[in-house]
């Protein structure tokens, strides 16, 4: 990937100029439309470590979908590192255009008055998370409540006619400052920076109502992005007002979303714009914006924005090949002087390309830097993601100021990632963490039998409302009754073991998937042994997941197939879409434990980078004073045990942990770096944000060592159907995926309805609770966006005041996903119980009419229980 070579660049050269300063850091892309569902969905790992600075979601008790309610996800993102909470006070109604009641303009304004008067007193509720609110009092005006159509004011667009508008937005601003006279407000969230925002803004600032922060959005294009908002700076130069915020408060497509190199291209443009923006909603809320799978788990996209997040310092000047184009290579930098550290992350375009930086500071780097490359592939919208891939480690030569890194074999999906920091202090470099791979498009695949189609194309620059896939094209077939084989001819450069990874879909509500769930299918390796694979549910068809195996392969070429039927296993039932097979070798590199060094770490309180420490395992090391932080954000492929370890040099000490759980110590005798047995922890599945905090005067740390379980920590499973069940909770033997075939459904309705576990815990203390479950709730929406319910059990250990965990879809509840809690046990046995019961809304005592907050627990499978520590 990073060879060196003679030829041109196809993709050109993107050039850093690290001596031309842009400002301070901003971070402000990450921001979320309707990305939060409560607190847990997605989890507060997946909300910190994507650094998400913005949300906008729904009034409280809004019915527009469920979930995402402003008071009650405001103080867990709050505790998550977020900034503000916008609230769109219109999406306290269903419908869109919003159906906001009453036989004329006049009764309806009067509705959404009052309305508006009730969210008020709610948030003045809040204390000291008040300041976090935004108010948003119209969405898309020209299209709802002041445009043409039926549920509109008068049918006349305030573009046409505005006063009926402004006269709206002046007394409802006043009504708001009146309520709450620190309150900022947001606005005219336009669906674009309209020519007529002018007049707004002439009237607002006659009548003193200018809005605290602009708002608009931006679903067009990236270029667009610098154009809007150098369009708006200027126009307020002209009326004498700000400069104001920004927030551009939806932006990017379906075709961008979850893609990496395409949503790079985005945050170059928000990013040199130095203001805030949310990802548009277009599919499912809770899971921001199709960046986070089930609960904890980062997909590419996840891992993008945890990259650009942990950018400090400065940004610098870009300059890209086709500056300001879309679909082609682009690139956002910053340089923290500090640390010594230049970061670039670009992305868009393919085949080759020169990174040069230019005005590279010898007193900063030195005569020659190391320079770490690391790739951020795209795994689809439902598809999990380890951390980002190291393809190499090395060192380079600063001539007159510049260093110039030749990238061969972009792919165009991906991101990528370059840190540059000071060389020439015998950093020993690291090898690839990956090995020899490839992919293989479905439709280049061989079909044998009936029931084959070619479906797409998908989403493509002239189709973004449409999903991405490797080709924008895929082969359907492989379904109930079919007898079909998709035949992928492969060749591999070694023996070993490989990991196999079909990127596919099943679409939860078509008609063939209902009856089951996931689509099952039957792969064999030129005929040979055969195994069952269960192929991804998503929201609609073509969102892509994968399912993963690992196959064993000899040098050469070799047949492998997808089968709907197998004489030894059975038949298919469903209906799936595959659009990929990739192949990548297991090598000593890949099963290594996986490396995360300090000095790429985040840092706080008072830690430094030094690059003076020979023998460190990448370019420098970190040294924490007391109180001094390292944190780093660390992927497990799934829940359980794994093997810690911590690195440093010298006989500092600290405290290690995991996912807020304080779960040991770093330290002991001994100077060098000190070879410690790795701690055995356990890990959430996905994101886990493991912490080290200097408890001495100096603790020097080089890095963090994660590898497989060594089976030290003590665990048990308990199957539900083993507890105890009252009212409606039934063991049922309907949910064929569920382990043994049975589990327990009908928990809530009220306490009533529950579900009691006993366990034993060999000491006391903390542990995890982790909960095999289905969730296949889904309310009916009013449009495009499907509506799927998070669902909740009150559990309570030992008779404690139950602790509510939120359980986010499974897509069907013959779909079986892990979701793991922390709780405290006693030594010996321990009582668990299961209940659930719908909330009411904010007052207390008013209830969701349209099924959109769930009264029932998930469908229980299991229970295991294993020790944090």
């Amino acid at each position: 990937m990073a060879a060196e070579a003679s030829d041109a660049p196809t993709s050109g050269n993107l050039t850093i100029d690290l001596g031309t300063d842009t400002g301070p850091f901003h971070g402000g892309a990450s921001g979320t439309l309707y990305g939060l569902y409560g607190d847990g969905v997605p989890s507060r790992n997946a909300v910190e470590g994507m650094y998400v600075r913005t949300v906008s979601t729904k009034a409280q008790d809004g019915t527009q979908h469920p979930g995402a309610d402003a008071l009650e996800i405001l103080r867990p993102f709050v505790e998550a590192g977020g900034q503000d909470v916008y609230v769109y006070m219109t999406d306290i109604y269903r419908g869109f255009p919003y159906e906001w009641p009453g036989g004329t303009g006049a009764e309806r304004l009067a509705d959404f008055t009052a309305r508006v008067r009730r969210q008020v007193d709610q948030v003045l509720t809040l204390g000291t998370y008040k300041s976090h609110v935004v108010y948003v009092p119209f969405n898309e005006p020209e299209g709802n409540m002041f445009g043409t159509e039926e549920w509109s004011y008068d049918r006349t667009s305030w573009r046409t006619d505005p006063h009926r508008y402004f006269t709206a937005w002046r007394d409802i601003y006043r009504l708001i400052k009146e309520l709450d006279p620190g309150a900022r407000i947001a606005g005219p969230n336009t669906c674009l920076l309209y020519d007529e925002v002018r007049g707004f803004l002439e009237f607002a600032k006659a009548e003193d109502v200018l809005p605290g922060v602009i708002t608009w959005h931006e679903l067009t294009t990236p270029d667009e992005i610098r154009t809007s908002v150098a369009k708006y700076r200027a126009l307020e130069r002209e009326l004498g007002i700000g400069p104001l915020p920004v927030n551009i408060n939806e932006y990017a497509h379906n075709y961008h979303l979850s893609v990496p190199g395409q949503m790079i291209q985005w945050i170059a443009a928000i990013e040199e714009s130095k203001v805030d923006a949310d990802m548009a909603y277009w599919n499912i809320d809770g899971n921001l914006n199709d960046s986070v799978v089930e609960a904890n788990k980062g997909n590419g996209q996840w891992w993008l924005f945890n990259a650009y997040g942990q950018f400090t310092g400065n940004t610098v000047q870009v300059t890209a090949p086709h500056p300001n184009v879309q679909y082609t290579l682009q690139g956002v930098a910053a340089l923290d002087r500090a640390k010594r550290q230049a970061r670039v992350l670009l992305g868009g375009g393919g085949g080759s390309a020169d990174v040069v930086f230019e005005h590279v500071d010898s007193d900063l780097f030195g005569t020659a830097v190391h320079v770490r490359l690391l790739e951020i592939p795209w795994t689809g919208q439902v598809g999990s993601s380890a951390q980002p891939l190291r393809l190499a480690d090395r060192e380079l030569a600063v001539v007159d100021g510049k260093v110039t890194l030749r990238l061969t074999d972009l792919e165009a999906m991906s991101a990528y990632q370059v840190i540059l920091s000071p060389g020439g202090n015998g950093a020993v470099a690291l090898p690839p963490s990956v090995g020899w791979r490839r992919s293989y498009q479905a439709e280049d695949a061989a079909y044998i039998g009936d029931g084959h189609s070619l479906n797409g194309p998908e989403g493509s620059p002239s189709d973004v409302d449409r999903f991405a896939g490797s080709t924008g094209y895929h082969v359907g077939g492989l379904r109930t009754g079919s007898d079909g084989v998709l035949v992928f001819s492969v060749e591999v450069p070694e023996d070993g073991t490989y990991d196999l990874r079909v990127f596919a879909n099943s679409y939860n509500l078509a008609e063939a998937v209902r009856e089951q769930g996931p689509t099952n299918v039957f792969l064999r390796v030129d005929g040979g042994h055969a195994q069952e694979l269960r192929l991804p549910l998503g929201y609609k068809w073509a969102v892509w997941g994968h399912t993963d195996t690992r196959v064993e392969l000899t040098a050469g070429a070799h047949t492998i197939t997808l089968a709907a039927q197998d004489h030894d296993l059975g038949v298919t039932r469903g209906d799936a879409v595959v659009d990929r097979l990739d192949l990548a070798l297991r090598d000593d590199q890949v099963t290594a434990p996986a490396l995360y060094d300090a000095e790429f770490a985040a840092l706080g309180g008072g830690a430094r980078v030094d690059y003076g420490r020979r023998g460190a395992s990448g370019p420098g090391v970190v040294v924490l004073p007391r109180g001094g932080t390292a944190t780093f954000w660390v992927h497990a492929a799934e829940d359980g045990e794994a093997a810690v370890g911590v690195d440093r040099i010298g006989s500092g000490e600290g405290e290690l942990t995991i996912n807020g759980e304080n779960v040991g110590m770093v330290g002991g005798d001994g100077m060098g770096i000190v070879e410690r047995s790795p701690l055995p922890l356990f890990l959430t599945s996905g994101i886990n944000k493991v912490t080290v905090t200097a408890t001495s005067d100096q603790l020097v740390l080089d890095r963090l060592q994660v590898g497989p379980s060594q089976g030290l920590l003590p665990t048990s499973s308990h199957p539900a159907e083993d507890g105890t069940t009252t009212g409606s909770a039934r063991v049922t033997g309907v949910h064929t995926f569920a382990t043994g075939g049975k589990a327990v459904d009908g928990i809530g309705g009220g306490p009533a309805n529950a579900l009691t576990l006993t366990v034993t815990a060999e000491r006391a203390g903390r542990h995890a609770l982790t909960i095999r479950y289905s969730n296949g709730e889904q309310a009916p929406a009013t449009h495009y966006n499907p509506d799927p319910v998070c669902r909740h059990a009150d559990i309570s250990i030992n008779g404690s005041v139950p602790q509510r965990v939120l359980f986010p879809t499974t897509f069907h509840f013959n779909n079986f996903h892990d979701l793991s809690v922390p709780v405290t046990l006693d030594q010996g046995a321990n009582t668990l119980t299961f209940t659930a019961d719908e909330l009411p809304d904010h007052d207390g005592h008013s209830r969701n009419q349209y099924g959109q907050r769930s009264a029932y627990a998930p469908v229980i499978d299991t229970v295991t229980v294993t020790r944090l520590a």
